[in-house]
Order: structure tokens, then sequence, then C-alpha cells
């Protein structure tokens, strides 16, 4: 039967659902030039306003998925593991975790993304690193997975292009924040990583982009069953963004922190108990160990062993980094021109913080974008970050400011100031509010 995009479009605007097929031309036309860029805009206008179901996303997430191609791991002789979160400040988790999967018996093919808005990316941090090569081709990228146990990428042309399109038009339409099309761009270019399981770490509060829990839960469900119902398996954590996960927040400054973490020097009391559970969870959904404390046991020996460590240096070292990086980080990674201590203007306890301002913070410094195409100062940016409940006076600072120019600096360090709340009440958050593995 011959294909008319107008009448999948007007369909979907009425609120009937797509077959698979309908589903699957209809993205094929989308990277083939057969269905124009007006309507595909027309046809996530249409997802946006009357949503899809579990199984139209999953066949819009295969369609997706099966619009290049899903690497084939088949020299390899473990699972595939990933990570995926939604974003969050002082999330340097995947910079940590691949090597601690990679060095229990997983193998991770992680292909990750850039900083949007307030959230800091994988990616850029990577690209702090003098020759990390975030963008190497298929080849390369598998040769370092099998050699290593891990590699840290971005998105390439052949994964999943229908994913890149769509993204572009949704960008600039207002579509971007619906559950059914973040689920198939998600999910689309982790099935084409040719995975064996994913553990999703879905942020709430105020440094992510879901505000309340009820908007979490939506989220986390429709990954997970779409996940599942893709033969992929896929659990999720709920975790807490009212305040940065790391005690650093821009790039440089978290690479140095995730390095410190692995070696073992300083790690930040939260961020290793979401690193923990994300990666016991992902080798469990994977059939690498019976259960979480076994799974628990095995990372914090990778850890304090030097396992770990060891995966990580030979990552970098492989993708075009310095092959001493992890021994002499402070000789690559760039610094700022002024480094100074903030200073509350109270004495008090740290009850609450507005994480998204912290984020903006670092974008003002210049370590994130205003607009796609802005270029990063990757040595910008906050350590020695204060969590809630501390104490701060005159003697010590609520954080760092590693900054380029003054007037930036004044800037950043008043916002930072302001996203930090001080009194005597305390609003504690829990750490992980909710699992789904089904």
């Amino acid at each position: 039967m011959f294909f008319l995009p107008q009448e999948v479009i007007a369909k979907k605007r009425d609120g009937l659902a797509l077959s698979s097929e309908e589903i699957n031309r209809f993205i094929r036309g989308v990277v083939s030039g057969a269905v124009s860029e007006a309507q595909a805009a027309a046809f996530l206008m249409a997802v946006y306003f009357k949503q899809m179901n579990i199984e139209e996303r999953v066949a819009l997430t295969m369609a997706m998925r099966d619009s290049g191609k899903v690497l084939d791991w088949s020299m390899l002789d473990g699972p595939k593991i990933d990570k995926h979160s939604t974003g969050g400040v002082g999330d340097n988790v995947s910079l940590i975790l691949a090597p601690i999967l990679a060095s229990c018996g997983a193998y991770v093919p992680m292909i990750s993304g850039r900083g949007l808005g307030h959230t800091g990316g994988t990616l850029d941090k990577f690209d702090a690193i003098i020759g990390y090569d975030t963008n190497p081709n298929i080849e390369k990228f598998q040769q370092v997975v099998k050699e290593v146990g891990c590699a840290i990428i971005g998105q390439t042309p052949e994964l999943a292009p229908a994913d890149k399109i769509l993204y572009s038009i949704r960008d600039v339409t207002a579509t971007v924040e619906n559950i059914s099309l973040i689920t198939a761009s998600i999910l689309s270019k982790k099935l084409a990583a040719g995975l064996d399981a994913l553990i999703l770490d879905v942020k709430i509060g105020s440094g992510a982009f879901m505000q309340t829990l009820e908007e979490a839960k939506a989220l986390a469900d429709s990954l997970v069953k779409v996940g599942n119902g893709a033969s992929l398996k896929t659990g999720a954590l709920i975790t807490d963004m009212n305040e940065p996960l790391a005690s650093a927040a821009g790039n440089a400054l978290e690479v140095k922190n995730a390095l410190e973490f692995l070696n073992g020097t300083k790690q930040d009391e939260r961020l290793k108990a979401i690193i923990l559970k994300l990666c016991a969870h992902a080798l469990v959904l994977a059939s690498l160990f019976e259960n979480e404390e076994i799974a628990i046991k095995h990372c914090e020996k990778a850890l304090s062993e030097g396992k770990a460590l060891e995966k990580f240096a030979k990552m970098v070292s492989m993708l075009g980094g310095p092959v001493d990086f992890t021994k002499a980080a402070d000789k690559y990674l760039p610094k700022a021109k002024i480094i100074k201590d903030v200073f509350a203007a109270e004495t008090g306890i740290i009850s609450a913080i507005n994480t998204k301002s912290v984020g903006m913070a670092v974008v003002v410094l210049g370590g994130g974008r205003r607009n796609p195409n802005d270029k990063i100062d990757y040595s910008v940016g906050f350590d020695n970050l204060l969590s809630i409940g501390d104490k701060v006076d005159k003697n010590r600072p609520i954080a760092r400011i590693h900054a380029n120019d003054e007037t930036s600096m004044l800037e950043a360090s008043q916002r930072l100031l302001e996203a930090y709340k001080i009194g005597e009440k305390i609003k504690t958050n829990p750490l992980i509010y909710a699992t789904k593995f089904e």
C-alpha cells in the first residue's frame, strides 16, 4: 500500500494508536527524506499532545534503533552493560561506574552526551582531558571495549540517525518534554549499542529535569517497560538531585574528583552510595552476580585493589589521552587563573540548596553552554562544595570557585551564595526514592 505520512500524522492527531508498520515506515521516511521536516514536526506535536501507549513506544524505539547500525559484540565473552542518567549537577558517575563494571566482568560500551542547560555532560568532562577522542570510529570503539572492558564516547553518525534528526526538530518545536519521545530517544541509542542490560538513574529535585516524584516515576516506568519490551534487561533508580552529587561541579574539576574517588584519596559519601547501588543493580541485571550484596562487595574490591583505576587509565590512553594521566592529572587538566574560597555572610547550617542555580553558576563561568554551539571553558567551576547539613561560618567556605575573569567570578559567586540556604531547619531528602525493574 502506498505510504502517506499525513495519514499517520492525522491518526495520531486524533488520538488513535499507530501500528508498528506505520511507525516503521514513518521513521524510515524521516531518514530517507520521504517525510519532510514539516511532517516530522507535525508528527512530534501530535505525539506530544496525544502520547503513545507502551506498544507504540516500543515500536518507535526499535524503528529508531533500526534506522542505523546496531553494534555486534559477538567477539566478547561477557555481558554488555550501560547506564544512563537523566542529568544533574556534579554528576560524574559514569567516569567511575564504567571502570568498576569493567573490573567486575562486564563490558561497558557507553555512548554519552554533552551538557544540556544547567546539567553537565559526560563528554564535556572527557573533552577536558588532552588528546582524549570522544568521537572515534566504530572499529576503534569496539577495540577499546574489547581490550579494556569499557569505553566512553559520543554518539556516532551510524547509530540511531533518526534520533539525531528528530531531536533537532524537537529542540526547535517545543516538543522535548514528552515521555514517549524522551523514552524512544534514550533507548534507541542504547539498543543500537547492542547492550544486554541497562540501568537508569532518573533524577528528581531542584537540579533535575523531573521536579516531582510523580513525574520521575512516570519516566522511569516508561523507560523500564519499553526497554524490557525491546528485549533489553532494564532497571531504574529514582535518585535525589536536591544538592550536587559530587563535591565538584565543572568539567576538569569533576574529572579530578572522579580520579580522587578511583584512587581512594577522596570519596564523596552520597556519590559513593549512588555508584555502588547503580553498579550492583546493573551487575545483577546482567546475571554476573546473584544479588546486590555480593555485587557491592566485588565493586568495593575493584576500587580498593586499584583495578577500576587501572581500567580508567587504560581507557584514557587507548582513546588518545596521556598514558600517565591518572598519575599526573594536574599536568594535563586545564587550570583556571582565579581560584578562591567563597564564604557565606552568615553562620549556620546549610538547610537547602537550589541545585539548578549551582549548575547555572557554572554556566556563567563558561563551564556550560548558553547556546548549542558555545565553546566550553573546561577549567572553571566549583570544588569543595558543602552539602545539606554541613555547618558554615567565617572560617569554613561554602565552596572554592575556579574562574578566568573577575566579572564572571563575582556573578557566579553571588549565584552560588543565593543557591545555598542557611538556617536551623534542615530538609533531608532520601538518596534513593524508588526502584523499578519491571
